[in-house]
């Protein structure tokens, strides 16, 4: 138990002992010991030379901390470099997601579109012969889907004062002609005019051409009354698959609509995903060629299009990697009617650092969006970030959903009927910069990532020479019909094979790591210093000694300043020595003179006297004591 104590007052001595140099003791005692070749030079030369030399060691010490700054800097930049390389194996065929242009048959949604369409007609009669057609249309139609956001004409032909006209109305004044009677496309232009605040604040949407505006104009309304019905009903009103595929072959194995997957996508109407490995394994390929891919014919259907809303007559397909939510949108490609496409495939896999070197993430968890697509038990993507940050910004900005994106729980589509200055506000939130870069800023990459490259040869299919057996043979497969109810128009054929069984793997990794910042600090170092770590080691332990005897240096300030303080000052004279000891063996002593009575006024009972300058003998020393006690002093005082 004895131990402890020893060890702790050995301790603190040392502690109060400090290095045991003054500044210039430590100073002089690093350039006489350190392994850096300048310092030594600047103590053991004459005046001349230290002075040379001490300017030189500064400028080199100056270039050595500017060229560690400089790389620092570039370390913590995080740059990478980019590596390329080539793989062979069997890999496995990648999902394919067919649509068709037209997201529903006009057969099944004409009950829903009429009033629309009605009007779509008379617009157009509008259009091309404004005279002939403005007597009789106005009559006929139900206008409450124009009057809330309708179609005007830009009269421009006076630069300073434009009139603008509804293509369903006169002129406000009577004079002015008629819509469109006298203009030419450059003299009028046609606008989408888009009111909210109960039609108190407007803007107009310009279009170079009357098809654009006309398209624009249809598919918003449209949009309008589609979000009115519920999904399942509409998965109703589009192409089934039964009627979409008639023919399948994967390798060699036969397949059919069964093997497909069913989703419902707003632009498309209802898509079809091969291979998307959600509730299967995904089917590996047995060899590249296009023998071994997958081959479809599809009937699109062209006769049953939607007039208005479907412009591009085709397949729209798309190839991506299992479990993710295709964006036939913005990723697909289009095959075109009465033609064999051929679509060779190459892969490449991407494989991005992560943070702090590339702004991905391997899951989206760590991404401030939620992700709407997550009903689909889908992974993340960049895409599906971006649809489902514009959806929140449009449901904060114009209190409900789009059409096109999945809504949050608890939310509405919008509609002219529950929300009247849903369109003013959606088109002026899709073309705001401020709302995309927000979205870019937030989403990101995906860490890793498998892109198809496609190369795409096409041919009439069938030939005329074949064309009849084989839209024979299909009819009958399909409708048990001896009659042909398919048409070239109608007919694709797809050929999906992988080219070869190369691919690229496109991997990032760090351009500056730690043992590339560690080689160049210490070669900067060696070369400008003739140094190593061992000097960088020798600077350290210099630095805490200095620390160390200015923490000592200060704490002796402070206790000197504290006495200094404490001591009571004398209003008159000074005692004398004989005094002092006087007072000191006799508690009773009171001085005879006059002069002394504010010294003892100063010394009262609550104050210990002063100790005379000669104390008496401390006869205690006499006394026999432990052995344990003596040796503990001694080691004191070794100390």
């Amino acid at each position: 138990m004895l131990r402890v104590p020893k060890f702790l007052l050995k301790g603190l001595h040392r502690l109060q002992k400090g290095p045991g140099y003054t500044y210039k003791e430590l100073l002089v005692w690093y350039c006489n010991n350190t392994n850096t070749h300048g310092p030594k030079r600047i103590i053991c030369e004459g005046p001349k030379k230290k002075a040379m030399w001490f300017v030189i060691t500064l400028l080199f010490a100056g270039l050595v901390c500017w060229q560690w700054a400089v790389f620092i800097q570039t370390y913590l930049s995080w740059e990478v470099s980019v590596s390329l390389s080539m793989g062979f194996r069997t890999m496995d065929f990648p999902a394919v997601t067919i649509c068709n242009s037209s997201p529903f048959q006009y057969s099944k949604v004409k009950h829903l579109l009429k009033d629309l369409d009605e009007l779509m007609e008379a617009l157009l009669d509008r259009i091309l012969a404004p005279e002939i057609s403005h007597t009789n249309t106005t009559r006929t139609l139900n206008l409450t889907i124009w009057n809330h956001t309708p179609l005007v004409l830009i009269d421009e032909r006076d630069p300073h004062h434009p009139v603008v006209l509804d293509l369903f109305q006169c002129s406000h004044n009577d004079s002015s002609p008629a819509p469109g009677s006298a203009c030419t496309a450059q003299e009028c232009k046609v606008a989408m005019r888009l009111c909210s605040f109960n039609g108190t604040l407007c803007t107009f949407r310009n279009f170079t051409s009357a098809t654009q505006a006309v398209t624009e104009w249809y598919i918003l309304q449209a949009t309008n009354i589609f979000s009115q019905v519920r999904r399942q009903e509409l998965v109703e009103l589009g192409y089934p698959g039964e009627r979409m595929i008639l023919a399948c072959l994967f390798g060699t194995e036969p397949c059919s609509y069964r093997n497909f997957t069913s989703i419902f996508y707003p632009d498309y109407g209802n898509c079809y995903i091969f291979n998307w490995g959600m509730m299967e394994k995904a089917l590996p390929s047995a060899n590249p060629g296009a023998e071994f891919g997958l081959k479809l014919i599809l009937d699109i259907g062209q006769e049953d299009y939607v007039p208005f809303l479907a412009s591009t007559a085709g397949a729209r397909l798309m190839l991506h990697e299992q479990k993710t939510y295709p964006f036939i949108r913005e990723e697909g490609i289009y095959a075109m009617a009465g033609t064999e496409t051929s679509i060779g495939v190459m892969v490449d896999r991407l494989q991005r650092k992560g943070e702090p070197y590339s702004p991905c993430t391997m899951n989206g968890s760590d991404v401030a969006i939620q992700n709407l697509y997550n009903n689909f038990t889908t992974t993340y993507s960049i895409q599906a970030c971006l649809h489902s940050c514009f959806q929140d910004h449009m449901i904060r900005n114009c209190s409900c959903g789009h059409y096109l994106y999945p809504l949050p729980p608890g939310k509405k589509y919008c509609n002219n009927q529950d929300f009247p200055d849903w369109a003013h506000c959606y088109l002026k939130l899709q073309v705001s910069v401020a709302q995309r870069e927000t979205c870019i800023s937030m989403c990101k990459e995906s860490c890793n990532d498998t892109q198809y490259k496609m190369t795409l040869s096409m041919a009439d299919w069938p030939s005329e020479a074949s064309e009849d057996w084989i839209f024979h043979v299909l009819s009958q497969e399909r409708d048990q019909s001896t009659n042909i109810t398919l048409s070239r128009k109608g007919i694709v054929k797809l050929n999906i094979y992988f080219q070869e069984f190369n691919y690229r793997t496109i991997e990032e990794s760090p351009a500056n790591n730690i043992v590339w910042l560690l080689s160049n600090l210490g070669g900067q170092f060696g070369f400008w210093m003739g140094g190593s770590v061992l000097c960088l080691i020798e600077f350290g332990e210099i630095i805490i000694d200095f620390v160390w005897i200015t923490i000592i240096k200060m704490v002796a300030f402070c206790k000197s300043l504290r006495r200094r303080r404490a001591q009571a000052p004398y209003t008159g004279p000074p005692p004398t020595v004989a005094e002092l000891v006087e007072a000191h063996t006799n508690f009773g002593f009171q001085p005879d003179t006059a002069n002394h009575s504010a010294h003892t006024e100063a010394y009262s009972d609550q104050q210990t006297l002063p100790i005379p300058g000669t104390p008496p003998p401390n006869y205690d020393s006499l006394r026999l004591q432990p052995l344990d006690t003596i040796e503990s002093d001694s080691e004191g005082e070794a100390i």
